[in-house]
């Protein structure tokens, strides 16, 4: 038996983590339904809100790491989800009171945006003070897993809430699964350290140099990049697709979003045993370059919302197992005490392309239409891993467990990429 189902505060924070994603998921839904359906919105500005939600990556990402470096995460994780709570419960009041417009809700996608910046960042350099070294791997394994069965049962009811409650209400729930996150964290006994370091001039260009000087850091990073681009490219405008063009309700979409996300948890099973049987590195490859190429079906759900489903599916099994992989070699490489530098680093870039790509995808449906829209973004998934597949991660087994004392280029990172 996992000795992690016994770890109070890590089941706490792993209960707190899984409402959450399921309240998120449910607004994953709601909010585009809301633009549509309520304020008559266009593909373009249902873009918007995905973008407007994921910009401020790009505007306090930097920053917000080497703050959250000399702070404890846990008030900073409890604080986020109160202001989240009162943001999103503030859209079905205003639109109560008449006075919901695409500006507020574009306001409110920014404002949660920038709450979720600084509890994902703490959120992230938290676990590893939490957990022993060895426990690592399970840890993120459980937490992807359970990430990922929330957001199926988060957006399955959130397509239900919003056909019988209205989309609106729906985000009542998300609020309230704030709140509860809240009190899960809140319940936690682990009591970090203080860090006594001060604030040093070039903290940020600390994390920066950190990730362009390493070739594992810096290859990661631009994988990254460029698969969000594409990823978020396709699922800005999916629902726009399914419900217009497909002509499905938002009952159904919310069941087949669900059934296409289940890939996530297979995704979290999977990840950690194809690291152990086949090596990190080769794990990798295998989920972020050959799974993904089943998204160029999702373009073909007019024939068929199995295929869908499937190309929707093989992209999160893909993309879980990944992140399983990628966040354990992450928390073992990167000394504790730059965490928190690195991890907004390689979120600034990361995280920052999505917006970017939430941006292109409404702009080409707007152009081209939601159809060519669809295969150029499905496209560039699997050709993302192209980045992976022509870096040093190919001709190896295994990702390195830990960082060299010397933080110098070796030989190897200065032939990568020439």
């Amino acid at each position: 038996m996992s000795l992690l189902r016994t770890h109070r505060d890590f089941r706490l924070l792993w209960t707190g983590e899984t409402i959450n994603r399921f309240g998120s998921a449910i607004s994953t839904v709601a909010i585009p339904l809301i633009a549509l359906s309520e304020l008559d919105a266009s593909t373009f500005e249902v873009g918007l809100l995905t973008a407007a939600a994921w910009g401020p990556w790009l505007l306090i990402g930097l920053p917000v790491g080497a703050w959250i470096d000399r702070r404890l995460r846990r008030p900073l994780m409890v604080g986020s989800s109160l202001v989240s709570l009162l943001l999103l419960a503030a859209v079905p009041v205003a639109a109560l009171a008449g006075l919901l417009t695409i500006q507020l809700l574009l306001a409110i996608a920014l404002l949660t945006g920038a709450a979720s910046v600084v509890f994902q960042t703490a959120y992230t350099t938290y676990l590893p003070t939490l957990l022993d070294p060895k426990d690592h791997a399970e840890g993120n394994a459980k937490l992807q897993g359970s990430a990922s069965a929330a957001q199926i049962a988060g957006l399955g009811c959130g397509g239900l809430i919003v056909q019988f409650a209205g989309a609106t209400n729906a985000l009542f729930v998300d609020a309230a699964t704030f709140a509860l996150a809240a009190c899960c964290l809140t319940a936690i006994r682990f009591r970090e350290r203080r860090t006594a370091t001060a604030r040093q001039p070039g903290e940020i260009r600390e994390g920066i140099r950190l990730v362009t000087q390493d070739v594992w850091l810096r290859t990661l990073t631009i994988f990254g990049a460029t698969s969000n681009l594409a990823l978020m490219g396709y699922q800005a405008i999916i629902v726009v697709f399914l419900v217009r063009t497909v002509g499905l309700t938002p009952g159904t979409v919310g069941v087949l979003v669900a059934a296409a996300a289940s890939g996530g948890v297979v995704g979290a099973f999977v990840g950690r045993r194809l690291a152990k049987r086949f090596g990190t590195a080769r794990a990798l490859l295998m989920c972020e370059l050959g799974l993904p190429t089943l998204a160029l079906l999702i373009p073909l759900a007019q024939l068929s919302e199995a295929l869908y489903v499937i190309g929707a599916f093989g992209v999160g099994v893909g993309v879980v197992g990944g992140n399983v992989v990628k966040s354990t070699f992450i928390q073992s490489y990167c000394p504790p005490d730059l965490l928190g530098r690195l991890t907004a680093t390689t979120s600034f870039v990361n995280y920052g392309t999505i917006p970017l790509g939430a941006v292109l995808g409404g702009a080409l449906a707007s152009a081209l239409g939601i159809e060519a829209a669809l295969w150029i973004t499905t496209a560039g998934v699997p050709l993302a891993g192209l980045v992976l597949l022509f870096s040093p991660i190919r001709g190896r087994r295994d990702l390195p467990n830990h960082r060299p004392a010397d933080s110098s280029r070796t030989r190897m990172d200065r032939l990568a990429w020439s």
